[in-house]
């Protein structure tokens, strides 16, 4: 390091040293690394070179061109290699072995096709990149959905660790065609990892080799870098080299005890010890502790006050995850909250899927979409979509994280290939999509999906006891249901709520049953409801079924309040009938009750005490 430079490497360890040993950069690297990236040093082209590869032609038979039609690129025959073009070779060892490559397109998923339109020469550059024709000025729908089914072959991703929760949405990027050219292999020469340098908030992808090279040796890295078990890796390399058929079963049985216990180790969660339930007196005032802005703005009740004295509250009423279950439970046992212990068996979406197979098999409940956890069934899902392929099922998924919501960085898709390289991004489950919803009419829009949202209160565990608000919030897609443009955010998904400048179109439920009623007179409201609330009986009885932490904690002072978001779909019944199923997709932890306040409880004194009072009396026990 210069002298101009001294000091420099200390403050790049301290702010990049954590994410280079995560990527297990060779420290012997880091001090040119840090020179290059403070000089924008792109060196590459001195030591490495592009090589063009044509494929000789020759006659081939009927089998053979089938082969070639289920290449990675059907009629590209033109591929490259990167080989080493220094006349001295390269040597792992020495410490200027260590390169940047560009990134010629960043970008948030959900973003790609507006930035394919918009972006002036970036679709014209990708299209180059990825082998495709395209010559013309504007971009077209047909060169922007090749390059949208392309991209998943060259993408590779990254995430954020600070900011906002959009902000923390996986990116992606294209690495530059020197970077693209990389190909793949099980013994690689070289490795590459990410780097976002804090300095120039830019991302940069490292290359360094794996061994001493010569003249002419090839450019490579492992595709599947990190996967040992040759299952995965096929499944993770499918993209570049695929397989009609992965051979398996894609039966899906209910994870281990160890599994369960491991999830709980991860989070952190001391179990309780058993305590008894407190009795209370009758005109008990209750102090109450909490940072949840709606509960300080409309807990008015005569037998509720705030403190701000965490240590004499009777109640806790946390707007993040409590831990120390155990120590509450041998200090305070009396003091409420409003959370059960392993309550993420429900509230997380992997864990939603895993015990709710208690309820319905492999396969899962009727009122569940078939889903697959991404990290731990990805053979299994590959090979139930093949199947429905070849049967000619519709294959339309998708794919969201484990505890991400308001769809944040969830996707709608039929590639097989964009399903695959998602699992990189973060942990994610793949639901089937919905394809045939019970839609509802809109009169400015036409036929729209539309998803419900109950609140419900667990009571407690042993015994059982569940409580449904009846009052229910309905959320409307803006644009009519069709299964076809799938980016079409507006028409594939109905969380509007988040989006500036995009409608939100309010429905009080009152308003929606004789219209749908309308709509729909074959199938009465109560019956619908009815099957509704048996499928959230069914979930908090298998969620509960065993101990924890294979179940939901039986903590007596334990009170919490979830929102359920469901669909319904048209279904047929065992008797061949043409039912409505509801669909339940997901269970929401301290549910964002804004709307409810807002809309539903603008009221007197007196008003407030009767519409509680309705409230409870009307509740449905399961």
């Amino acid at each position: 390091m210069s002298e101009d430079g001294e000091g420099e490497l200390p403050a790049f360890v301290a702010l990049h040293g954590a994410a280079l040993r995560a990527s297990r950069v060779p420290e012997r690297y880091w001090e040119s690394l840090c020179r290059k990236l403070r000089g924008e040093v792109f060196d590459a082209g001195d030591y490495f070179g592009i090589m063009q590869v044509e494929e000789v032609e020759e006659e081939a038979d009927e089998e053979m061109e089938e082969q070639l039609k289920k290449k990675p690129n059907p009629g590209n025959e033109t591929c490259f290699k990167v080989i080493v073009t220094s006349e001295n070779g390269l040597q792992a060892s020495n410490p200027n072995s260590i390169f940047l490559i560009d990134h010629a397109w960043t970008y948030r998923a959900g973003h790609a096709r507006q930035q394919l339109l918009h972006v002036p020469g970036l679709l014209h550059r990708m299209a180059n990149l990825m082998g495709i024709d395209f010559h013309g000025e504007i971009p077209d729908e047909g060169s922007i959905e090749q390059v949208l089914q392309e991209m998943w072959k060259y993408n590779q991703t990254y995430q954020l660790s600070q900011g906002t929760a959009e902000e923390k949405v996986p990116v992606w990027y294209i690495m530059d065609e020197f970077g693209s050219r990389i190909q793949h292999s099980d013994q690689p020469s070289f490795a590459t990892a990410p780097l976002f340098y804090m300095p120039q908030q830019i991302a940069y992808t490292l290359l360094w080799p794996l061994r001493d090279l010569e003249t002419g040796d090839e450019v490579t890295r492992d595709y599947a870098y990190g996967e040992t078990d040759r299952l995965i890796r096929k499944c993770v390399l499918l993209p570049w080299v695929p397989t009609e058929a992965l051979d398996i079963n894609c039966f899906t049985p209910e994870p281990s005890d160890e599994h369960y216990q491991a999830i709980l180790t991860e989070n952190k969660e001391k179990l309780p010890i058993a305590i008894k339930p407190s009795v209370y007196a009758e005109d008990k005032v209750f102090k109450v502790f909490t940072d949840v802005r709606q509960v300080l703005n409309n807990l008015a009740h005569p037998r509720f006050v705030f403190t701000d004295n965490e240590g004499e509250a009777d109640i806790l009423y946390n707007f993040s995850h409590f831990k120390d279950y155990r120590k509450l439970s041998e200090e305070r046992p009396q003091v409420m909250l409003n959370q059960f212990p392993c309550e993420n068996l429900l509230t997380v979406k992997d864990c939603l899927a895993s015990v709710s197979r208690r309820a319905g098999g492999p396969d899962g409940p009727r009122w569940l979409p078939r889903t697959f956890n991404l990290q731990t069934e990805l053979p299994q899902f590959i090979s139930y979509f093949q199947q429905r392929e070849r049967r000619g099922e519709d294959n339309h998924w998708i794919c969201k994280p484990w505890n991400l919501a308001r769809s944040l960085d969830t996707h709608v898709t039929n590639s097989l290939n964009n399903i695959i390289r998602h699992r990189e991004s973060s942990p994610k489950v793949v639901c089937k999509y919905i394809e045939n919803p019970v839609l509802f009419h809109r009169e400015d829009v036409g036929m729209v999906k539309f998803d419900i949202r109950y609140v419900v209160l667990l009571r407690s565990v042993k015994p059982l006891k569940l409580y449904v608000y009846d009052v229910f919030w309905l959320r409307f897609s803006n644009r009519a249901f069709s299964l076809d443009d799938l980016h079409d955010y507006e028409k594939h998904f109905t969380v509007m709520n988040y989006a500036p400048g995009v409608i939100l179109k309010q429905v009080h439920c009152e308003e929606f049953i004789p219209l749908f009623e309308k709509q729909y007179p074959e199938y009465p409201w109560t019956t619908v409801q009815a099957d509704i609330f048996k499928a959230f009986a069914e979930l908090f009885q298998v969620a509960s079924a065993k101990p924890a932490p294979l179940g939901i904690c039986d903590y007596p002072s334990s009170r919490a309040i979830y929102a359920i978001d469901l669909m319904l779909k048209w279904d047929t019944s065992r008797d061949g009938k043409r039912i409505m199923q509801p669909q339940i997709l997901e269970v929401n932890f301290n549910p964002d009750c804004d709307r409810a306040c807002t809309y539903f409880f603008p009221l007197t004194e007196m008003d407030w005490r009767e519409e509680k009072k309705m409230s409870c009396e009307d509740s449905v026990t399961a």
